[in-house]
């Protein structure tokens, strides 16, 4: 990897740390559903798959949710386990839907989103051994777009207005 590509990249994923750890000091809905948050940091993982390749938003998505679990919960905690694997159904799916769709930035955003969620739903009903937790998907779906929403007109103004700065 180049230099100056391997810089950004490093920027980006610090962002997305700072990102994340801002997130984490305000509870959104104040607790009301747990572990739902605005996804600051896909921000970021969007950009990135949308100016440079998949292969680099996996690295930085993976990466983040690593250093993220060392500063926050511990590595192979539950939480950690919740992070990584919506983190990294939510980039095979916006990666997918990018590549065979015609969605916009915003749509691309939304799907995240949602399979992000339902990742999350997944791992829990397998870690927790609880099919139940698929009736969590419903109200976590309630938030998961209008965040998806958010995250992808947020990620497309910064495309849109850094395609000559990085």
């Amino acid at each position: 990897m180049e230099t100056k590509k391997f810089i950004r990249l490093s920027m980006l994923l610090a962002i997305s740390i700072i990102l994340n750890l801002i997130e984490n000091l305000f509870p959104f809905l104040n607790g009301t559903i747990p572990g739902v948050k605005i996804g600051l940091a896909n921000i970021i993982i969007i950009y990135v798959l949308f100016t440079n390749s998949f292969m680099d938003a996996l690295y930085v998505s993976i990466l983040r949710v690593i250093i993220v679990g060392l500063l926050r919960t511990g590595l192979f905690s539950i939480t950690f386990i919740f992070s990584l694997i919506g983190a990294i159904i939510s980039l095979l799916s916006m990666a997918l839907f990018k590549k065979i769709t015609k969605l916009s930035i915003v749509g691309i955003s939304i799907i995240g989103s949602v399979f992000h969620s339902l990742g999350q739903i997944i791992c829990s009903i397998i870690l927790l051994n609880n099919i139940h937790m698929i009736y969590y998907f419903p109200f976590i779906l309630l938030v998961s777009i209008p965040t998806g929403i958010v995250v992808g007109i947020i990620s497309k103004t910064l495309i849109d207005n850094t395609k000559d700065i990085l």
